[in-house]
């Protein structure tokens, strides 16, 4: 939440579009503040998927998650063909789901041909039900309860092992007639430059096998008719910039691979894990997905090469930067408050229960009033939410146009980690989202109601009057 404003002139919120200084150039969606398809149309007013954006709100009220169809299915594509194009082997991209996990989202990603990263049986289910491919999804987590492994078995899903209370479970679950296809998840040991809530790639992680328990697990599996183990996966954090610490991580996967083979262990599957950033603001500067896909195909072959190994099945599994900057979040500015010489407080109607992100990681986001696009960037305002909570600042110091009452006021960048992680504070129903695409919304999460929120209340007998 702190202030990150570049200096200097500020134009308006036109500078914040996707620019196209190439026509023939497939901009990188992750490279972008806003998705691909915004645009300003003649009224001064901002556009996403064909859609103006005030009317989505009269439409279906604020807050209200727009999430462009376009910019979801060019990060997909991007994904696929690259590791296509720069992997000589085979390869599969997973949607890892925990970013935005619901029915259209799932189904929009396995209609590219991704699979689905989950990390509970909740999003297993949902993925299931958006008619995705069991072959096609994994299950992660790093304590499984049986009743989710059992979902798992019983759906014939991949089960990425964490620990080894897990691997002893599968035993125990299994059925004698067919061995549960499993991975193995372990901690690289590899440190990156992100925040500290979200680096999973070090030693000190709840994640994974310790890299010096690897002769025993390799071991204890190879033992275990009930267990087919597969592949290997690792996982280093998430919003990073760096190459060199997947390049790192892709060589030591590697090994991992050669030690298998000793074990009589026929790994087949090298699972990279994600973390490629996306661009919150001015001074991001993340690399493409090609980029970044092409210098892990590069050295995961050379170190394959190396071993003298067969190419591993290759997999990576993004979440943030297939998503996040597909969604907006568009609000209605309420009331003001005005502090001389200290602060403008403009709240909006929602806050940290549909984007946690700003109190949770001090994260921070660009915003612009969507039916003033072209006016002049003149206040540095305080954005707070209307939660009863000091700390509801969903931005810092952002610059936008003279607002008022009833304006609309979009926050971009908000499909990773927002709707996800969203909650009722407050007893606030949760926001409704739409999916847009070449001027039509479709709704694909009904906003809640006051009566959505004590559908699971019970009030004993005894304290009704």
């Amino acid at each position: 939440m702190v202030s990150t404003h570049p200096t200097g002139v500020q134009h308006s919120g036109s500078q914040y579009l996707p620019q196209r200084h190439d026509t023939s150039a497939n901009p990188s969606p992750n490279q972008e503040l806003l998705p691909l398809t915004a645009r300003v149309h003649d009224r001064d007013l901002l556009e996403i998927g064909g859609c103006d954006v005030t009317t989505l709100v009269e439409q279906f009220g604020s807050p209200l998650y727009i999430l462009d169809e376009e910019t979801l299915r060019s990060a997909c594509q991007q994904y696929r063909d690259a590791f296509k194009q720069y992997y000589k082997g085979e390869s599969q991209v997973l949607y890892a789901s925990k970013a935005w996990n619901c029915l259209a989202v799932c189904a929009i990603a396995a209609s590219e041909g991704l699979g689905i990263d989950v990390v509970s049986g909740g999003e297993l289910y949902t993925a299931l039900q958006a008619g995705v491919s069991p072959q096609k999804i994994y299950l992660h987590g790093n304590n499984k309860s049986r009743e989710e492994l059992i979902l798992a078995i019983e759906s014939g899903v991949t089960v990425v092992a964490d620990n080894w209370y897990e691997l002893h479970t599968l035993v125990e679950i299994a059925q004698t007639d067919q061995a549960i296809r499993i991975m193995l998840r372990l901690t690289p040991g590899i440190e990156c430059h992100t925040h500290e809530y979200i680096r999973t790639g070090h030693l000190d992680s709840k994640f994974g096998f310790d890299p010096n328990d690897l002769d025993e697990v390799f071991t204890f599996v190879s033992q275990q008719p009930a267990l087919n183990c597969v592949g290997v996966h690792a996982h280093i954090g998430s919003q990073i910039f760096e190459r060199q610490p997947h390049q790192d991580l892709a060589a030591v996967m590697v090994q991992w691979l050669r030690d298998a083979r000793k074990y009589g262990l026929n790994i087949t599957e090298l699972n990279v894990g994600g973390g490629l950033g996306i661009k919150y603001i001015e001074s991001d500067d993340p690399p493409s997905i090609e980029e970044w896909v092409k210098s892990i195909c590069e050295v995961i072959q050379a170190a394959c090469a190396a071993e003298n190994l067969p190419l591993p099945k290759l997999l990576s599994e993004p979440g943030r930067s297939l998503i996040a900057t597909a969604c907006v979040t568009a609000y209605t500015i309420g009331s003001s408050k005005v502090i001389p010489e200290i602060r403008t407080y403009v709240a909006i109607d929602g806050g940290m229960s549909d984007n946690p992100r700003p109190i949770t990681y001090q994260s921070v986001y660009r915003a612009v009033v969507a039916n003033k696009m072209s006016s002049p960037l003149t206040q540095t305002v305080t954005i707070a939410g209307k939660h009863c909570e000091s700390g509801d600042i969903l931005i810092k110091n952002a610059l936008l146009p003279k607002t008022e009452p009833g304006d609309i006021l979009v926050v971009m960048g908000t499909g990773a980690y927002n709707y996800s992680m969203a909650s009722n504070y407050n007893r606030l129903p949760r926001p409704a989202a739409v999916v847009v695409a070449n001027g039509e919304a479709n709704l694909i999460l009904q906003r809640e109601t006051y009566e959505d929120l004590i559908r699971q209340d019970r009030l004993p007998e005894r304290l009704k009057k």
